[in-house]
């Protein structure tokens, strides 16, 4: 490089450097790089630790240790100094050497505080690097590490300390607890897994591309981190399909995943559809951009033989029922994932031309997510519940409206005040339905106590009960509305003398109900409406007893005047007279969740993770589950997400 090229190099460095300072004066802010002297007194640091030879990100060098040359820089390091003075006469040499046959070939020397750098030898290399935006430069580096406390700042060091040793890498930077653990996962990585050269050089080309388009669509002036944005993409994409994106591809999938991706410092949150609604065509037509199809193609999307799962079967009755209802205006077809293939059966109704999707299990939320990100046109719906994931819509039963009722059922029914509850897998809503069931038995019978087991951890629970000496017993609910006749693994149940069970009551599932109104609402405009009055919230549908959904079926055994009360309780549960919830109620440790002068929320009631007082039993962890449970369990975890209540 030639003297001249330096000059005007410098030149254009002491441009950025008045524009900075003066900028800052005129904000009110410090106009220098920070002094680390100035920010931490030695009594706050728990010791220093060298680090050697660091590749540090440019733009985490922040400071000086001391106030020595603070005046000759600004804050973003570019030189203040004109180019007569001394400063500038030895940054211009330096800069002559920077892309001469030498180089800068010294390293900085500095010190790291809570992630940020600040100089201790080599502020002018700084400068001239920064000025050719080198993305990082070598240093030797001294941490200090500050003393532990509840600050949320030194907690979230904390963990990237406990991070560092197995990838060593600044640039990954979190604003959220428990990323980087989350990283370690996403990665493929094992817990104690030290990241290669090449995993950590294949990250970080990943991390620099991606940070390119995040940039673009305004990533800078978000509260978050680019790696809180990469590390949300990576829960719905491997690191290996990011890494094989074009350029294109990942603009694409970043973009339809943005809302996720964009405030993840915020709570997650959720606008719950809780019943059907008549659509206002004179509203939906004053919105913007709202189109009516005339005819949709949708697809629905099976993880499981009919043959063997009444699941199964009663999405398919709700197909059935929504061909029926809407005839020429709708195409069906069906697409099969029984090897657990989502995707490729979601990609195969893509290409198909599908408008709406309807992935029928929970097990499908991350190919529905993949699905949504890449084609924002197409409507997917998953049956799950409580997903706060934008770009898709979530639907559910309340199921423990029913199982209010049939535990009030089991509670008159019930001898020696016991009653046995087959719960299958620890997931969101199945605490409500527990609790739901105990607080109905608790209302015909006061001195009720559930004997909770869990098929999925424990076998032949029903033996188990009779052993036991319980005379009701509610299992599994049946999910198939058009079941010909009463099996007794489904629904509560009384055990008579002879060891034979009789049915009483089961919770019945009627997906057509839902299937109609969600696909009516898209010809009519409203389901788009929707989208768009909610733009900043995931969609969850949660209907129950009051949009069909769900309801009770009662066997030809139950006695009549218990059938008479239990269909009143029905009707009131109907017309929103009754809350199961809205009564006093303590959990299993004695504390007060309910005074019983308002009832519990919908987002309270969907994301328990308690049981009633008058439960035995417990709620079990992933790792006491049998194998063939865990899927399952993991994808609707009862885990504190923060679910913003706020119906649309």
């Amino acid at each position: 490089m030639s003297r001249q090229e330096a000059v005007a190099q410098y030149n254009a460095a002491y441009k950025l450097g008045q524009k900075y300072y003066k900028a800052a004066l005129n904000r009110g802010s410090y106009p220098y790089p920070q002094v680390l002297d100035e920010l931490l007194n030695e009594n706050q640091s728990a010791g220093r630790m060298e680090l050697g030879l660091v590749d540090i990100p440019s733009d985490l060098i922040v400071g000086t240790v001391s106030a020595g040359r603070r005046a000759a820089f600004a804050g973003n390091f570019m030189p203040l100094l004109g180019p007569e003075s001394e400063f500038g006469f030895k940054w211009i040499a330096l800069c002559e050497a920077h892309l001469g046959d030498e180089g800068i070939r010294d390293p900085i020397r500095c010190c790291e505080y809570l992630g940020r750098f600040y100089v201790t030898e080599g502020n002018k290399r700084v400068s001239v690097l920064k000025s050719y935006d080198a993305p990082t430069i070598p240093g030797f580096v001294t941490r200090i590490l500050p003393l532990y406390s509840d600050d949320p700042d030194i907690r979230l060091y904390y963990e990237f300390l406990h991070f560092y040793p197995r990838c060593s890498l600044y640039q990954i930077r979190f604003s959220q607890f428990g990323s980087y653990e989350k990283l370690q996962k996403s990665m493929g990585f094992a817990e104690d897994h030290v990241w290669t050269t090449e995993e950590k050089r294949a990250f970080l080309a990943v991390l620099t591309r991606f940070q390119t388009f995040y940039s673009k669509l305004g990533g800078n002036q978000l509260s978050g981190t680019v790696s809180d944005a990469l590390l949300a993409c990576l829960q719905v994409f491997s690191f290996a399909e990011l890494r094989a994106m074009s350029s294109e591809e990942m603009t694409k999938a970043l973009e339809g995943l943005w809302k996720d991706v964009k405030s993840p410092a915020l709570p997650r949150s959720i606008a719950l559809s809780t019943a059907p609604e008549e659509a206002d065509q004179g509203i939906f037509s004053l919105v913007k951009g709202i189109t009516r199809p005339d005819h949709l193609q949708i697809a629905f999307v099976y993880g499981n033989d009919p043959e063997v799962s009444a699941w199964t079967r009663s999405h398919i009755q709700g197909e059935t029922a929504l061909r029926q209802e809407l005839g020429s205006k709708i195409g069906i077809k069906k697409y099969w994932a029984l090897k657990h293939d989502y995707l490729q059966a979601m990609e195969n109704a893509v290409a198909d031309g599908s408008d709406l999707i309807f992935a029928t299990t929970p097990q499908m939320i991350g190919a529905c997510r993949k699905i949504a990100a890449m084609n924002p046109k197409i409507r997917v719906l998953n049956c799950a519940l409580s997903k706060p994931y934008m770009g898709l819509r979530t639907y559910y039963s309340r199921s423990y409206e029913a199982k209010f009722i049939t535990g009030a059922i089991a509670g008159a029914m019930a001898k020696k005040d016991r009653i046995g509850y087959i719960a299958n897998y620890p997931i969101v809503g199945v605490p409500a339905d527990i609790n739901a069931f105990a607080l109905g038995a608790q209302m015909t019978n006061p001195r009720a106590r559930i004997e909770l087991l869990w098929s999925s951890e424990t076998d032949d629970p029903i033996s188990i009960f009779r052993e036991r000496g319980i005379s009701v017993i509610s299992n599994r609910d049946a999910t198939d509305p058009k079941q010909s006749s009463w099996a007794l693994d489904f629904g509560t149940n009384l055990l008579q003398e002879d060891g034979a069970l009789m049915p009483l009551a089961t919770p019945r599932w009627d997906w057509g109900r839902f299937y109609v109104q969600v696909v009516k609402s898209v010809f009519n405009g409203s389901y788009d409406a929707l989208a768009k009055s909610q733009s900043e919230q995931a969609i969850n549908y949660w209907w129950g007893m009051n949009g069909g959904l769900i309801d009770v079926q009662f066997s030809p055994s139950l006695p009549e005047g218990l059938r008479r009360l239990a269909e009143h309780l029905c009707r009131d549960l109907r017309e929103g007279w009754f809350e199961p919830f809205r009564c006093r109620i303590r959990d299993q440790e004695g504390v007060l969740r309910c005074d019983g002068s308002s009832g519990l929320s919908p987002a309270e009631i969907m994301r328990m993770d308690w049981l009633c007082e008058n439960v035995e039993g417990h709620i079990p962890e992933i790792q006491e589950l049998k194998p063939e449970a865990v899927e399952t369990s993991q994808v609707l975890a009862i885990r504190p997400e923060n679910v913003v209540e706020k119906e649309p």
